[in-house]
């Protein structure tokens, strides 16, 4: 799916790339012979009546290495034009020795990888009317570099420079730079672009009111806020960009003053309100963004047929459209984008646009069949096609999608180079056409239902640079006779393609291929060692096939690399800590042998996620972890480490999820890991770890756990009270405030996931995605003594708790009846005593409460949520009576209930046979129910396995996605 985000990064950059292509790049000092005059050299401006060298253009020259601070150019003192944009001076500064250009007026070093900080000499450039230094930021895997401006040094550039009239930016690090400076600048100035520059704070009003200013960027500067002045606007406005940052409050009618405007764009900001009748008489504008805002009221599509110069519409995220049948007319307009806009049927009104080379009307709710009528318009002009995600929609409103076969008509779109139609129903077999569409770029059909082989005729589709054909039913061979040169990224995930791998045939195929996702197919044979040495990967994703033999060792610039759930053996090679770039590494679920590497915890900043769970590993865990390493993901689950907890892992300062359970591991418990800030989940089950869990009040630790399991080890002594009191991340619903609702990374083109084991109603589920919310405590299968703690009554988010299969004595707490968000309480298995607080009927998320095998005694409070749990929940308690135990209170007439006792113990020795059918559907119910039910009802709290496990809608169960093997698994003894 292409969200309105990714629509724009996609769409800016192959406007970029277009825009390189025009640029003649050559390497211009090729004809700079001594022999000549050097005023006749390529690039070289002369002054007609001295001989003085006065500009130099070497922009596009292919120049290339460090720019030297003595280097021959700053010789050239009368220069007054400098132009060294788009080159390559990686590892150069901009140097202070500019300052000898004391007539420069035009200065332009864009694009051209310069970093560190801008010198003070350059506000001494005081003749300068064009200053540019914007795109200069360099991402690599290893680290990041740009420019950077002290807000120091951009007050005295101000100051100084009172001639300028272009001051470009663009991505220079200006985060300590005061937005308040820039109602300073001078009032010659035309242009001004700012956009990614990290500047917060409040854009100074005043600016709007530059006499001369034409151009506005300032995009792309989240921390950013203002408002649009209600009047005195400058008149010359012709571009307004401002996407992307956090301008509030309601559009003006004064905006309908700026008659010369042509570019307009409001895209992600927090605008609100309605959209101003006034914008409508904008009559130059060719290019208007609004979406993603939280505007009111029903726009009528017809207003914007108003703007008769309109080329580009963008009105996506949520802004309600209607329109009726009526043929609106756009004579110029090229790029429509209605995403988001809560379309049930497809706007007929599109088949006017006759110049259309663009169109989104992705994430709508469209059902059926796209119809005939729409093939026949901008047939020969249309470039991009984005259907995609129609298949939920909004909300809870349920929608199929786009159905049917894709039709052969698509094939008469002969200049389409993008195209998108994922997250739809569209099935049966692709079209064999596909390959006259030769321009073809990208293409996208993932998450529908398309089966079969798939067309040889892609054969001639020798653009290809992206082809996602991922959760599908496609039934082939690994497409070895694809032969497309130009291919970036190959996504075959989650279908039925089979076989081996042709890796000579691979090879020669795909040249350009950086990112290969074949997982959750059945691909089989042994992959040789070296396979990928030769191959710049930098994604290689082979999990959940069927492949064997010892590990293929991943391409040297490889930074994502999955292995994980195949039959893979043997040893782990320390040379595969020669692909150095490395930022996840998952080869879990495999039957791996001999010890952990040691180069593996030397790794660098690198490594985010090493995941070596459910192997057979053993030895100990090397103790010594690079004090500047980056993990934030450790998992050795399910192996056999044996010896002491390594505290080098402290050292482990990003680290949000470490999971060492079911090892072999003797210690007493890590209190020194809370140190880590930002530590989320710890998960140290089924170990021999021992002793209590003494912490000092007031140690502050653990400010952020969300997932607390010691389950299984020999722990003792009191609960720990002392610890809890830290769990910052479980009190008040803090942990609620994370943006993304699962723990995912993503890492450039790739994203993670991690998944942990929980104990869920006295089963084992594992959760293939962690929800943010998710908070459980875990204790179950220890010593421990004495009361339960009435701290615990503070964790205020907590979702799960389990102290089963201990020795706690004392009442039940009422203050547990404060957990609002508890959706399961086990307490089996202990020696609690007195009577059941009445509180906990209360807890409307509770779906699951086992207090069984204890000494609790008196009548089972009947009101509210308590009433409807079964017998097994209150077993064994010889002093208990009321419904639904067979045992009457005195006074009571009750009928003998049939019981049943579970034969569950801290080993979980219960039958799995027994067990399989209820846990597949109550983790079902548990899984997709949480998941599914926080998205649709929008943070309303989800009743937690209220009533026995609902099935949900088919739509939805769809919806979800399809790997190969069940999304949630199940460890049964």
């Amino acid at each position: 799916m292409l969200d309105s985000k990714a629509s724009r990064y996609w769409f800016s950059v192959e406007s970029y790339y277009q825009k390189i292509n025009h640029v003649k790049s050559y390497p211009k000092t090729n004809s700079w012979y001594k022999v000549m005059d050097c005023c006749s050299w390529d690039g070289v401006a002369c002054d007609g009546a001295t001989g003085n060298v006065i500009g130099l253009d070497l922009s596009h020259s292919w120049l290339r290495g460090t720019l030297h601070s003595n280097s021959s150019l700053f010789l050239l003192r009368h220069l007054r034009s400098l132009n060294l944009s788009g080159n390559d001076f990686s590892g150069s500064h901009i140097s202070s020795n500019l300052s000898a250009f004391a007539t420069l007026t035009y200065l332009n070093l864009s694009s051209s990888s310069f970093s560190g900080s801008i010198p003070s000499e350059i506000s001494c450039l005081s003749k300068l009317v064009s200053l540019d230094l914007s795109y200069n930021y360099i991402f690599s895997t290893h680290s990041s570099f740009s420019l950077e401006l002290e807000n120091s040094i951009f007050t005295m550039l101000v100051q100084n420079l009172t001639t300028l009239r272009k001051l470009v930016l663009n991505e220079v690090n200006m985060s300590m730079v005061s937005p308040k400076s820039f109602a300073n600048l001078s009032s010659s100035l035309t242009y001004l672009g700012v956009d990614s520059c990290s500047l917060r704070g409040i854009f100074p009003n005043a600016f709007f009111q530059l006499p001369s200013l034409t151009t506005l960027y300032i995009g792309y500067n989240h921390n950013l806020s203002g408002i649009l002045p209600k009047s005195n606007w400058t008149s010359p406005l012709e571009v307004l960009s401002l996407w992307g940052t956090s301008f509030s409050g309601e559009v003006p009618n004064s905006i309908g003053n700026m008659k010369n405007l042509t570019i307009l764009d409001l895209e992600y900001c927090n605008f609100t309100g309605h959209i101003p009748s006034s914008m409508w008489n904008l009559n130059q504008l060719q290019v208007l963004w609004i979406d993603g805002n939280s505007f009111s009221g029903v726009v009528d599509f017809e207003l914007f047929a108003k703007l008769k110069n309109l080329r580009m519409l963008w009105v996506s995220q949520e802004l309600n459209i209607t329109y009726d049948t009526l043929e609106y007319t756009f004579p110029k307009l090229e790029v429509l984008m209605l995403s988001s806009c809560n379309l049930t049927k497809f706007p007929y009104f599109l088949n006017s646009l006759k110049r259309l080379t663009r169109l989104y009307l992705s994430s709508n709710r469209i059902s059926g069949e796209i119809p005939m009528w729409f093939w026949g318009i901008s047939r020969d002009t249309l470039e991009m096609l984005d259907l995609s995600n129609n298949l939920l929609g909004r909300g809870i409103q349920l929608s199929k999608g786009f159905t049917g076969e894709i039709p052969s008509s698509i094939c008469q779109f002969s200049s389409l180079r993008y195209l998108s139609l994922s997250n739809n129903s569209f099935s049966r077999n692709m079209p064999s056409c596909f390959g006259n569409i030769t321009n073809l770029n990208f293409l996208n059909l993932s998450n529908n239902k398309l089966q079969g082989p798939l067309p040889r005729f892609l054969v001639k589709c020798m653009n290809l640079s992206t082809l996602d054909l991922s959760h599908n039913e496609f039934n082939d061979i690994f497409p070895h006779w694809l032969e497309a040169s130009q291919l970036y990224n190959l996504d075959l995930r989650s279908n039925k393609f089979y076989g081996r791998i042709n890796l000579t045939v691979f090879r020669l195929s795909f040249p350009a291929l950086e990112i290969l996702v074949i997982s959750n197919n059945n691909f089989t044979g042994q992959l040789p060692i070296q396979v990928f040495s030769n191959i710049s990967l930098g994604v290689i994703d082979l999990s959940n096939d069927n492949f064997r033999g010892p590990i293929p060792l991943p391409s040297p610039v490889t930074y994502y690399y999955s292995i994980a759930s195949n039959n893979i053996t043997r040893k782990i090679p320390s040379l595969i800590c020669n692909a150095t770039w490395l930022e996840i590494i998952d080869l879990s679920n495999n039957s791996l042998t001999g010890s952990l590497p040691q180069c593996l915890t030397n790794f660098g900043t690198n490594l985010s996620v090493l995941n070596l769970r459910m192997n057979q590993l053993e030895g100990t865990i090397p103790q010594f972890f690079f004090f500047k390493n980056g993990l934030m993901t450790l998992d050795l689950s399910r192996n056999r480490f044996e010896g002491t907890l390594p505290q080098s892992l402290v050292k482990c300062r990003y680290l949000e999820f470490l999971d060492l359970s079911h090892n072999q591991i003797e210690d007493t418990f890590p209190r020194w890991l809370g140190t880590l800030p930002e530590l989320k989940i710890l998960v140290l089950r089924s170990n021999n770890l021992k002793g209590p869990l003494n912490i000092l009040r007031g140690a502050h630790l653990f400010p952020k756990l969300h997932i607390l399991d010691l389950a299984n080890n020999s722990f003792s002594g009191p609960l720990p009270t002392s610890l809890m009191m830290n769990f910052k991340g479980m009190m008040n619903g803090e942990n609620g405030h994370d943006e993304s609702l699962y723990m995912t990374r993503s890492f450039q083109s790739a994203t993670y996931e991690n998944s942990v084991a929980v104990m869920m109603k006295g089963l084992e589920v594992e959760l293939v995605r962690i929800l943010t919310f998710l908070t459980i405590i875990d204790l179950s299968c220890n010593s421990f003594q004495g009361n339960i703690p009435e701290v615990i009554g503070h964790l205020h988010s907590l979702v799960g708790l389990n102290l089963s299969h201990n020795h706690l004595t004392g009442s039940i707490p009422p203050i547990l009846g404060n957990l609002a968000n508890l959706g399961w309480l086990d307490l089996s298995s202990n020696k609690l005593s007195g009577l059941i607080p009445g509180k906990l009927g209360d807890l409307a998320s509770l779906g699951y409460l086992n207090v069984s095998k204890n000494q609790l005694i008196g009548q089972i409070p009947q009101e509210k949520q308590l009433s409807t749990f079964s017998s097994n929940s209150f077993s064994g308690n010889p002093g208990l009576c009321g419904t639904p135990l067979p045992k009457a209170c005195p006074g009571d007439a009750q009928s003998p209930l049939p019981s049943s006792s579970s034969t569950f113990d801290c080993e979980g020795h219960e039958s799995w046979f027994k067990q399989k059918t209820t846990w597949i559907g109550y983790a079902s119910g548990i899984v997709i129910g949480i998941s599914i039910a926080y998205i649709a009802f929008e943070m309303q709290r989800p009743k937690w396995l209220t009533g026995g496990v609902r099935m949900l809608e088919r739509g939805v169960a769809e919806w979800m996605e399809k790997p190969k093997r069940k999304a949630i698994q199940f460890h049964g003894q």
